[in-house]
Protein backbone atom coordinates (compact mmCIF):
# COMPACT_ATOMS: atom_id res chain seq x y z
CA UNK A 1 0.00 0.00 0.00
CA UNK A 2 1.58 3.73 -1.04
CA UNK A 3 0.93 6.87 0.51
CA UNK A 4 0.96 9.74 -1.09
CA UNK A 5 1.57 13.28 0.85
CA UNK A 6 -0.89 16.01 -1.16
CA UNK A 7 0.47 19.53 -0.34
CA UNK A 8 -2.02 21.59 1.90
CA UNK A 9 -1.96 25.24 0.49
CA UNK A 10 -3.26 26.59 3.94
CA UNK A 11 0.08 24.75 5.98
CA UNK A 12 2.42 27.32 4.06
CA UNK A 13 3.42 30.67 5.12
CA UNK A 14 1.10 32.36 1.84
CA UNK A 15 -2.70 30.62 2.14
CA UNK A 16 -4.76 29.67 -0.46
CA UNK A 17 -5.27 33.10 -2.28
CA UNK A 18 -1.40 34.19 -1.37
CA UNK A 19 -2.74 36.19 1.79
CA UNK A 20 -0.62 35.11 5.17
CA UNK A 21 -2.16 32.93 7.18
CA UNK A 22 -2.29 35.23 10.57
CA UNK A 23 -4.19 32.48 12.09
CA UNK A 24 -0.96 29.81 12.21
CA UNK A 25 1.97 32.33 11.77
CA UNK A 26 0.72 35.76 13.58
CA UNK A 27 0.83 38.73 12.34
CA UNK A 28 3.06 40.29 9.92
CA UNK A 29 5.49 43.05 10.60
CA UNK A 30 7.24 45.53 7.89
CA UNK A 31 10.35 46.37 10.36
CA UNK A 32 11.63 42.57 9.68
CA UNK A 33 11.90 43.11 6.51
CA UNK A 34 13.68 46.28 6.38
CA UNK A 35 17.44 45.85 5.70
CA UNK A 36 19.65 47.85 8.10
CA UNK A 37 19.64 51.72 7.49
CA UNK A 38 22.84 52.20 9.14
CA UNK A 39 25.52 50.05 9.95
CA UNK A 40 25.90 50.26 13.63
CA UNK A 41 21.99 48.70 13.35
CA UNK A 42 23.38 45.41 12.27
CA UNK A 43 25.74 45.52 14.86
CA UNK A 44 23.29 46.34 17.47
CA UNK A 45 21.22 43.27 16.18
CA UNK A 46 23.63 40.93 16.20
CA UNK A 47 25.32 41.74 19.43
CA UNK A 48 24.43 39.12 21.57
CA UNK A 49 25.34 36.47 19.25
CA UNK A 50 28.90 38.58 18.45
CA UNK A 51 29.30 38.58 22.67
CA UNK A 52 28.66 34.51 22.71
CA UNK A 53 31.07 34.04 20.00
CA UNK A 54 34.24 36.18 22.11
CA UNK A 55 32.89 34.06 25.36
CA UNK A 56 33.31 30.64 23.83
CA UNK A 57 36.78 31.61 22.01
CA UNK A 58 37.82 33.08 25.37
CA UNK A 59 36.84 30.10 27.34
CA UNK A 60 38.24 27.83 24.66
CA UNK A 61 41.94 29.62 24.99
CA UNK A 62 41.67 29.36 28.81
CA UNK A 63 40.28 25.64 29.34
CA UNK A 64 40.43 24.31 25.91
CA UNK A 65 38.05 22.71 23.45
CA UNK A 66 36.06 20.89 26.21
CA UNK A 67 34.59 23.56 27.91
CA UNK A 68 32.77 25.44 24.81
CA UNK A 69 31.51 22.49 23.38
CA UNK A 70 29.46 21.59 26.60
CA UNK A 71 28.44 25.09 27.05
CA UNK A 72 26.99 24.86 23.33
CA UNK A 73 24.94 21.53 24.46
CA UNK A 74 23.89 22.96 27.37
CA UNK A 75 22.56 26.16 25.40
CA UNK A 76 20.88 24.12 22.71
CA UNK A 77 19.13 21.94 25.39
CA UNK A 78 18.15 25.34 27.05
CA UNK A 79 16.99 26.40 23.60
CA UNK A 80 14.89 23.44 23.06
CA UNK A 81 12.54 24.21 26.71
CA UNK A 82 9.62 25.75 25.53
CA UNK A 83 6.13 26.75 26.63
CA UNK A 84 2.93 25.80 23.98
CA UNK A 85 3.16 27.45 20.45
CA UNK A 86 1.02 29.91 21.33
CA UNK A 87 2.10 31.24 25.18
CA UNK A 88 4.92 33.89 24.94
CA UNK A 89 8.48 31.85 26.57
CA UNK A 90 10.31 33.87 28.47
CA UNK A 91 13.88 31.55 27.73
CA UNK A 92 14.93 31.94 31.48
CA UNK A 93 17.56 28.79 31.15
CA UNK A 94 18.56 30.52 28.50
CA UNK A 95 19.31 34.12 30.19
CA UNK A 96 21.14 32.14 32.91
CA UNK A 97 23.31 30.30 31.00
CA UNK A 98 24.30 33.48 28.99
CA UNK A 99 24.68 35.78 32.67
CA UNK A 100 22.06 37.79 31.19
CA UNK A 101 19.17 37.15 34.16
CA UNK A 102 20.48 39.82 36.03
CA UNK A 103 20.60 42.54 33.26
CA UNK A 104 17.41 45.01 32.65
CA UNK A 105 17.37 45.48 29.45
CA UNK A 106 15.89 48.21 26.95
CA UNK A 107 13.29 45.08 25.77
CA UNK A 108 12.60 43.74 29.15
CA UNK A 109 10.46 46.84 30.40
CA UNK A 110 8.91 47.52 26.56
CA UNK A 111 7.89 43.89 25.41
CA UNK A 112 5.15 42.80 27.62
CA UNK A 113 3.91 39.59 26.79
CA UNK A 114 0.63 40.58 26.83
CA UNK A 115 0.88 42.55 23.57
CA UNK A 116 2.41 40.23 21.92
CA UNK A 117 1.63 39.52 18.39
CA UNK A 118 2.26 35.31 18.95
CA UNK A 119 -1.62 35.03 20.35
CA UNK A 120 -3.97 32.51 18.60
CA UNK A 121 -5.91 29.92 18.43
CA UNK A 122 -4.61 27.69 20.86
CA UNK A 123 -5.88 24.21 19.46
CA UNK A 124 -5.24 24.99 16.09
CA UNK A 125 -2.09 25.71 16.58
CA UNK A 126 -1.28 22.82 19.03
CA UNK A 127 -2.32 20.55 16.24
CA UNK A 128 -0.17 22.41 13.66
CA UNK A 129 3.28 21.63 15.90
CA UNK A 130 1.91 18.11 16.35
CA UNK A 131 1.31 17.82 12.56
CA UNK A 132 -2.06 16.52 12.82
CA UNK A 133 -3.40 19.13 10.82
Amino acid sequence: MYFYSIPVAGLCPQGAYGVQDSLRSGFSSVKNELIPSHALELLEKNFQLNRDKMSLSTLRNIQGLHAPLKLQMEYRAAKQIQRLPFMQSSNLALDTLRGSDDAIGFEDILNDPAQSEVMGEPHLMMEYKLGLL
